[in-house]
This record gives C-alpha cells, sequence and structure tokens, in this order.
C-alpha cells in the first residue's frame, strides 16, 4: 500500500506543471473577476394598507376593494413603463444610461426592481420593494421615489374616485329630480282632468247615486199620489159640488149648512111623513140655500176648483222639475262612475311610475350622503390607506458580489480542474 501511494504521489510530481497550470491560472481568473466584479447595492421598503381609522358604519368606504387587489394594483403601477423611465432619467440609475434605449432601461430597471406580496392566510398582507443599485444612495433613491409614486397614486386614485362618486349621485340626484317633477306634474295634470271621476271619490259617488235614486222613486210616488187627489177632486166636485182637499174643508158657509139642513131632512124623513110640517120647513131651507148658492156660483167668474187643482198642478210641476234636475245628476254620476274604473287603473300606473322614480330619488340621495362622508374621510387620509412600516434606507455595504466567495470558487475550480488533468 505505502509502494503504491509512493508510486501515485512520484507520478504527482512528474505531473505537478500539469497541476500547477491550470490550477494558478482558473483561480487567478476568479480572483481577478471577484475583484473586478461591480458592487451591487440594495435598498428596500415594506409597507401594508392600514384600515380606515372611522368604523365603516359611521363612513361606508367608496373604494371596497380587498386589501391584497390594492397592493396588486400597486405593483402593476411600479413596472408601468412610463413611471419606470421617469424614475431612471430623473436619478441617472444606469451609468451608460444616455447610450441605452427606452426598452433597454425599462428591461433593466424591471430585471433589478423586486417585489414581493406576502399575503398571509392570517394576518395583514404585507409588500416588499427592492432595488439593486450600482450605489447605496441610487439605491434608496430609487426605493423612495417607488414609495412616493405609490402613496401619490394611491392618494390621488382613492380620492379622485370618492369624487367621480360623488359627482355621479349628485348628478343622479338632479336627473331623478327632474324626472319626479315631470312624473308629480304628469299625475297632477291627470286628477285636475279627472277630478269628477277620481277612484278615491268613488264610495261618495255610489253613495249619492243610491240617494238619488231613492229620491227621484219617492218624486214618482208623490207625483201619482197628487195626480190621484186631483181627480178624485174633481170627481167630487162634479158629482157634489163640493170641492175636498185633503189638507182640510174648503166649502162656504152656505154650503156647509146646506150640508148640515139636509142631514137633519134626512134623520126626520126617517121619524116624520114627508108631509110634515118640519120636514116640509127643512126642504124649504135647503131649497132658498141651493137657489142662494147656484146664484153665487153662477155669479162666479172662475170655478172654485181651479185655485186647489192650480195648487196640486204647481206642486207636481214643481216635483218633475226636481226629478229632472236629478235624472240629470243621476246620468252624470253614472257617467263619472262609469269613467272611475278606467281612471283607477290609469291613475294607479302613474302612482306606481311616480312612486319607483321617487325610491330611486330617495336612495340617490342617501348615496350622494354617504358619498360625500366618504369623499370628505378620502381627502383627510382618514379611510384606508398605505401605511409604510419599513422605510428605505441607503445601505451602508453592498450586498454583492460575495468577492471571498468568487475568489475561493475560482481558487477550488482550478485545483479540482488540475487534478482531473493530472489524473
Amino acid at each position: 500500500m505505502k509502494a503504491n501511494l509512493k508510486y501515485y504521489f512520484s507520478v504527482f510530481l512528474r505531473r505537478l506543471p500539469w497541476f500547477l497550470i491550470p490550477a494558478v491560472a482558473i483561480s487567478a481568473i476568479g480572483i481577478i473577476v471577484a475583484a473586478s466584479l461591480p458592487p451591487a447595492y440594495v435598498s428596500q421598503t415594506r409597507f401594508v394598507v392600514e384600515s380606515s381609522q372611522i368604523p365603516h358604519e359611521l363612513a361606508p368606504p367608496t373604494v371596497a376593494e380587498a386589501p391584497v387587489a390594492q397592493l396588486q394594483l400597486v405593483q402593476q403601477r411600479i413596472q408601468a413603463r412610463g413611471n419606470l423611465l421617469d424614475v431612471a432619467r430623473r436619478l441617472n440609475v444606469f451609468p451608460d444610461q444616455a447610450d441605452m434605449s427606452p426598452d433597454d432601461i425599462v428591461a433593466k430597471m424591471r430585471e433589478q426592481t423586486t417585489i414581493n406580496l406576502i399575503s398571509p392566510r392570517t394576518g395583514v398582507p404585507q409588500m416588499v420593494i427592492s432595488f439593486e443599485g450600482r450605489t447605496g444612495q441610487i439605491s434608496a433613491a430609487v426605493v423612495n421615489e417607488y414609495l412616493s409614486l405609490i402613496q401619490q397614486a394611491d392618494v390621488e386614485s382613492r380620492a379622485g374616485r370618492a369624487t367621480q362618486t360623488l359627482q355621479f349621485f349628485q348628478q343622479e340626484v338632479e336627473r331623478l329630480g327632474a324626472v319626479l317633477a315631470e312624473r308629480n306634474q304628469k299625475l297632477l295634470d291627470f286628477q285636475n282632468s279627472n277630478a269628477d271621476a277620481l277612484p278615491e271619490g268613488q264610495p261618495g259617488r255610489l253613495a249619492q247615486q243610491a240617494q238619488l235614486q231613492a229620491r227621484v222613486a219617492q218624486m214618482d210616488r208623490d207625483i201619482a199620489g197628487l195626480n190621484e187627489q186631483r181627480a178624485r177632486m174633481v170627481q167630487i166636485y162634479e158629482s157634489t159640488g163640493r170641492i175636498e182637499t185633503v189638507g182640510g174643508d174648503n166649502r162656504t158657509p152656505e154650503e156647509r149648512q146646506l150640508d148640515a139642513l139636509r142631514d137633519q131632512l134626512n134623520q126626520a124623513m126617517v121619524v116624520y111623513a114627508p108631509n110634515n110640517p118640519r120636514v116640509k120647513v127643512l126642504q124649504g131651507r135647503i131649497a132658498q140655500l141651493e137657489s142662494t148658492i147656484a146664484a153665487a156660483r153662477g155669479q162666479a167668474t172662475t170655478s172654485p176648483l181651479d185655485a186647489p187643482l192650480a195648487q196640486i198642478d204647481g206642486r207636481i210641476q214643481a216635483l218633475r222639475d226636481q226629478q229632472a234636475q236629478d235624472n240629470q245628476l243621476l246620468a252624470q254620476l253614472a257617467d263619472q262612475i262609469a269613467r272611475s274604473a278606467a281612471n283607477a287603473v290609469t291613475q294607479s300606473a302613474l302612482l306606481r311610475d311616480r312612486d319607483n322614480v321617487q325610491t330611486q330619488y330617495n336612495r340617490a340621495v342617501a348615496s350622494a350622503a354617504e358619498a360625500s362622508t366618504s369623499e370628505r374621510v378620502e381627502l383627510l387620509s382618514q379611510g384606508r390607506r398605505i401605511s409604510v412600516i419599513e422605510q428605505p434606507a441607503v445601505p451602508s455595504a453592498p450586498t454583492k458580489p460575495n468577492r471571498l466567495m468568487i475568489a475561493a470558487g475560482g481558487v477550488g475550480a482550478g485545483i479540482a480542474f488540475g487534478l482531473a488533468l493530472v489524473v
């Protein structure tokens, strides 16, 4: 075994140049590369989406996107081409930037920018943004520019959306207010033009119709009774010469005396003979009164029946005039009752349209009030916002390259290559 080791050692010594040359060369290359690589400084910032300082029950937020979605939107804004170019040109991030095309600048900025979104199952989502620059000042300046851009864009976005939301609901309130006024005017015009046949007055019209119908029927009965009274009065007058009215006795004193004598004569004829002196006296007095009454009637210019008949005819005419008026009212009521059914359908549709617009208007007014409060909250930065928990700092030492590791790797690679060549 010792002989074999001596043999291999002697072989290694004879081939030592084959080992030294690649080992020294590769080690030298590794050391030169480690010494010549430019330093890279990394600066980073960490922030979270802070909840609103005012409870949502008191001031509902206008922008209700999830924190993770908000952070993803931040990432897209940072990586936007215009923002990257603006930051690179203002800070002169790369030494040969003047000779680089915009596409190269954007690609290099994206390559050296690292964005990590930390979204745990429980806890607050966080975002870490870091940038690798040729100096610590440049790295910190770039991250500061990113942070300023994020905060400014977040404030402008939330305030802008809150203002746009408020303007939208204010416009909706104006629009719906005009529509509501139009609906109210249309309903009012319909009610004014159909005031006599609106469904609200239908019970009153039906009650009035029933009352008028009963009154007209009663007047028919009254007219029939007066006509019957008139005919009876004429019949009695023609048969007896007397005038009877329902209201009282219209006979003259002579006629009443004549009737009394006739009653006495009838009673005397029952007791006495026709030639009895008492009977003869009564017959004489009756004949005298009849001649007196006949003479008085002959001298009269008008019939005694004319006055009571004229009174009855006047009452009948008054009843007929009132009946004509009531029938006219009944015809109008019938037309109103018939139109009321159709008006009920039309008015119901108008009320439904008005109520729908009123509901939308009330909702728009409430939403406008909430939007106004939310806008005030956003303008005062009291709502949900991006809060920095780690400010970007200027690194005191380069993050890479690890020169010792690179040099050690070069030396190790040279030794390994030399040994492999010897073997």
